[in-house]
């Protein structure tokens, strides 16, 4: 999920013409939606097989599925780069992520994992205050403590049965935080087709890695479902990296939180899983901490714009994050 503190790398977002802020948000609505019931299959799934088996089915059916859609038109030009090593590295990140999430399912009920992943734009802002230098106004600190504490309503972590869990659930959020920064910097240089082909190629190969740890003769119902999660999980990818192409962070960003609504109906639907008052209350501080800062990002953003319009600055004008209003948006 985009960071809303996060500006390394971003796309500025009223400095591209072809924006399309409605079809963007129905871009990361699909993707909330596909995200959970790919995470639903692996949490069924990973109960039965071995969790290498699992990660490695899941990405090897993504890649098969991408690679039937783009290739036959966009052919190997598709992984035509020229930061390979920046895509290895995203990939990788990606392949850690991913292991982390299925992990946290296999302990925890899907909207409690799910909702400690949306602490990842809080580890972001965090990571860009250490590593960018960033200014940490009294706004930005607030928001942070509060969005903390709200994880550790979900975590409780004196629940033993959450810990384990929790604990990957939470290095998710890291992990995953650190790599949406990545994305919305590659998208300056990189088309939608190759930030796909090479994530879904380099995380299959890592994943692949894993089956040396063991695997089992799935049934043929266990295999379809693996199938399922690797295609909803390959569309899922693809539409949540074209809504940061098509829209700006500010506008796709809160339809996220969209995922934590299907989990909890999956949930309840599947196991029988009641959210609980700490899942609801702590769920509820992490995406108002999260949505704060967004707005914070925004209102900053739309003061530089301002700033920037003047004739003044326009010619020392240099690349960076600068979230604007519409009204300088160019069309």
């Amino acid at each position: 999920m985009p960071a809303p503190g996060d500006s390394a790398g971003a796309l500025p977002a009223a400095a591209r013409p072809g924006d399309n802020i409605p079809l963007g948000i129905a871009c990361m609505t699909g993707a909330t939606l596909m995200f959970a019931a790919s995470s639903a299959i692996m949490k069924f799934e990973v109960a039965r097989l071995p969790l290498g088996e699992v990660m490695a089915a899941r990405s090897l059916s993504s890649l098969m599925v991408c690679a039937g859609v783009v290739l036959p038109t966009a052919g190997l030009t598709a992984f035509a780069t020229r930061r390979p090593g920046a895509h290895v590295a995203r990939g990788l990140s990606q392949a850690v992520s991913q292991t982390f999430t299925v992990i946290a399912l296999w302990f925890m009920p899907l909207a409690g994992a799910i909702a400690i992943s949306f602490s990842a734009p809080l580890f972001a802002a965090v990571i860009s205050l250490a590593w960018l230098k960033e200014r940490a106004d009294f706004a930005r600190l607030a928001a942070l403590v509060v969005g903390f504490l709200g994880v550790l309503v979900v975590t409780r972590p004196g629940a033993d049965s959450l810990q384990t869990g929790a604990l990957f659930a939470l290095m998710n959020a890291v992990m995953y935080g650190s790599v949406t920064v990545a994305v919305r910097g590659m998208t300056k240089t990189e088309s939608t087709t190759t930030l796909l082909m090479w994530q879904m190629a380099v995380v299959a190969a890592c994943h692949s890695a894993l089956l040396v740890f063991g695997c089992a003769l799935p049934t043929p119902a266990d295999a379809a479902l693996l199938i399922a999660s690797g295609f909803a999980n390959s569309l899922a990818q693809y539409f949540w990296t074209n809504s940061l192409r098509l829209a700006p962070t500010a506008a796709v960003s809160p339809f996220y939180y969209l995922l934590l609504v299907w989990a909890i109906l999956i949930g309840f639907v599947v196991w029988g899983d009641r959210p609980s008052a700490s899942l609801i209350l702590g769920s509820g501080v992490v995406v108002g901490a999260g949505l704060a800062l967004l707005a914070r990002e925004a209102r900053a953003g739309a003061k530089g714009a301002d700033r920037e319009s003047s004739p003044d600055s326009r010619a020392s004008r240099v690349a960076g994050l600068r979230l604007r209003p519409a009204s300088f948006r160019s069309r």
